[in-house]
């Protein structure tokens, strides 16, 4: 018979302390005898040589383990902007967020960041204020920052006695009782009478909780109401499973990981309370990949098994590690299933249970259960596995869009292969990792959520696939248009003994609205140009399509008309036609008041509202046009519009002027001319160097 499980994912903004508490809650469950720490190297989750050694976690962590007859599968994700698809990754599997709060900080950009997944996968959400033994903390400042943020369903269920140097007394208004906690780093902690200095406010606190307990559902709201604002004491219990279940109520808990105080009782907290996967069962619904038409998990017949493929590790001597949850049926190894994805068959082999990096086979996988499987043979992070008595898809991960991108060429000639075949590897690991080969540009760009993103692949390039690639500043997609109007005659004519070549045309070109692209117009009259002759006028001139004559970039919206020419009976041809249409072309083109575009880039980002001024000052000395602000909570949001050309390092620089607390989005939005000084630059490049510009 199986146990019930709690899926859990450990997040919030970095530095408050998640990997700590991680290491508690699996000492706490008897997983350890002993707490690791960051500061040693030698915690379960952070156990790649990169977490080790830059003391901070890079990639979601699975621990697994068993306290209390139940499952738990706690994931311990990153809290650096950098990496935040692995939070999203955890959170599409999760049943509950657990959103950890640094205590000193407050809500942080990284706190919203969670609330906003958690809010998109329908999570339910436990809050836990971390730090709280640290000096000059206001509990009740950050529950009122809570509340306002997030809503009165933020309710407290515990608050700290003695917050500061010293902290190990938690007031549970839940128990309505004093947990007073060891000093000793045990955990272990005894219950006493709430103190008097403190009764009222514990008693306020429980009433608010019962209540909002009570609004969760219709027949607690009656008892609510004919018992005077009490709840029967295992209605209450499981009115909190329920509303906790559905996002009715979110908990706030206390912690100082650091000192092992609260952590306890924050995994008992979890057993009892925290949603189970069946919960939600009736919730999960996919798409039939056949018929396109949307089905329920919980039509499925009993004897199917459906998984989804959440991250992807590439593990030295064992291969591709795919971490899954299982969404229906029982799974074990042998089964046969159907990548639905890309319609492969699968055969599952061992099923691991993950610890960190320690692994432990498994007999099966049951319907709510998180685990990893190796040898799946073209199966990759987003795919979904399927009986075939009930083919389904399941909705993707929704990965951040890149922020960031970076050109890379191999140090060494004949690397190129090799370079392809590793980012392309480290793209499956990492689905935020976008690599281009921009065949305009002529460069292979890296994109992702931030530059110590992109340094960590660089760095797995270099020690998984033995190459190395220099990062360079990736160049800037411009284009080329006019403005005004032209008339241009151009005869080729090139006589060299034997059959010459002769063609000659007039034409007028003109500029179109932004996006209608090219269009070339045949106005010949009367036949001076002959009909075979005109489409290699229309070659030649696309000859210049793709590499401009101001600079050599692409061109866009502009109309040329052939309305006359002239051609000679012998020394006429194709390749004559097409010489004259391309120089008659660019003679055109630089008398109709050319002008270089460049790409905007629309972005929003997100500040602390002390940091407004700096940012704002920032963005306008990077030719930025501000667009409008809005209020988010204590957070700013300011939108803008940014040429390309000035974003390269942004993010790092953003994260610079607010101390880690800022974030931002991007994404191309427009082209526009260039302003001409910068862009008699970039031309002035291009015709020192004769070619599109080089680095």
């Amino acid at each position: 018979m199986s146990i019930p499980i709690r899926n859990l994912a450990l997040a919030g903004h970095a530095g408050c302390g998640k990997t700590t508490l991680a290491e508690g809650i699996v000492f706490a469950a008897g997983v350890t005898n002993r707490r690791g720490t960051i500061l040693e190297g030698n915690t379960l989750s952070d156990y790649h040589p990169d977490e080790i050694s830059r003391k901070h976690s890079i990639n979601t962590s699975l621990l697994a383990f068993t306290n209390q007859n139940t499952k738990i599968n706690l994931l311990d994700t990153p809290g650096y902007a950098d990496f935040t698809g692995e939070v999203r990754a955890a959170l599409h599997v999760a049943d509950t967020a657990l959103a950890v709060i640094n205590a000193p900080a407050g809500i942080e950009i990284g706190t919203d960041q969670v609330w906003d997944y958690s809010t998109h996968d329908q999570n339910s959400v436990i809050f836990i204020v971390n730090k709280l033994d640290a000096a000059g903390v206001h509990f009740d400042e950050i529950v009122d920052e809570l509340k306002s943020h997030f809503g009165h369903e933020s309710a407290v269920v515990q608050f700290p006695y003695n917050a500061g140097p010293g902290f190990n007394k938690i007031v549970d208004v839940m128990k309505m009782k004093l947990l007073n906690f060891k000093t000793d780093g045990s955990g272990a902690y005894s219950e006493e009478d709430i103190p008097a200095d403190v009764s009222d406010k514990a008693d306020q606190l429980h009433k608010e909780l019962v209540e909002i307990v009570a609004e969760s559902d219709d027949n607690l709201m009656e008892e609510f109401f004919a018992n005077d604002g009490k709840l029967e004491e295992s209605h209450f219990s499981g009115g909190i499973h329920e509303s906790l279940a559905h996002r009715k109520l979110f908990p706030i808990l206390c912690a100082s990981a650091e000192q092992n105080i609260g952590v306890k009782r924050i995994l008992e907290f979890i057993v009892t309370n925290a949603p189970a996967p069946d919960d939600h069962l009736a919730d999960v619904h996919g798409m039939n990949p056949e018929n396109k038409q949307e089905v329920s998990l919980n039509k499925a017949p009993k004897d199917a098994t459906t998984l989804f493929v959440f991250k992807t590790v590439s593990e030295a001597h064992l291969g591709d590690l795919s971490f899954f949850r299982v969404f229906h049926g029982d799974l074990k190894p042998g089964l046969d299933l159907v990548n639905e994805s890309n319609g492969r068959p699968e055969r599952m082999a061992q099923i691991f249970s993950m610890c960190g990096k320690n692994r432990k086979e498994q007999p099966n996988a049951g319907i709510g259960d998180i685990a990893a499987a190796v040898k799946l043979k073209d199966t990759h992070t987003n795919n979904t596995l399927s009986s075939k008595t009930f083919p389904v898809i399941l909705k993707p991960i929704e990965f951040p869009e890149p922020v960031i991108a970076s050109a890379v060429r191999a140090k060494n000639k004949g690397d190129e292969e090799k370079i392809a075949v590793g980012l392309h590897a480290l793209h499956e690991e990492d689905p935020t990792f976008i690599v281009v080969h921009d065949p305009e540009l002529n460069q292979i760009l890296i994109q992702g959520q931030g530059e110590l993103q992109l340094d960590i692949i660089v760095k797995r390039l270099k020690e998984r696939y033995k190459v190395d690639v220099e990062v360079i500043e990736p160049r800037i997609p411009f284009r080329e248009t006019i403005r005004g109007n032209a008339d241009t005659r151009y005869r080729h004519k090139k006589q060299s003994g034997g059959a010459g070549q002769f063609g000659e045309v007039a034409i007028k070109v003109a500029p179109k609205k932004r996006g209608e692209g090219y269009e070339f117009v045949d106005a010949i009259v009367g036949g001076v140009v002959s009909n075979k002759h005109i489409p290699a006028v229309d070659k030649g001139i696309h000859e210049f399509l793709g590499h401009g004559p101001l600079a050599g970039y692409p061109v866009v919206d502009v109309q040329v008309t052939l309305y006359d020419g002239k051609e000679h009976p012998v020394d006429s041809n194709e390749n004559a036609f097409k010489t004259a249409g391309k120089m008659a072309f660019k003679e055109g083109f630089l008398a109709a008041k050319p002008v270089l575009l460049e790409p905007i880039y629309s972005i929003e980002v997100t500040v602390p509202g002390e940091y407004m001024g700096d940012v704002l000052g920032d963005i306008s000395s990077r030719r930025g046009k501000v667009q409008g602000m809005d209020s988010k909570g204590s957070f700013e949001v300011i939108k803008a519009l940014v040429p390309l050309a000035e974003l390269h390092h942004y993010s790092s620089r953003l994260r610079s002027l607010t101390q880690g607390k800022g974030s931002h989005r991007q994404r191309f939005d427009h082209y526009e001319d260039a302003p001409k000084e910068f862009a008699d630059k970039i031309i002035a490049t291009h015709a020192k160097a004769g070619v599109v510009e080089e680095e």
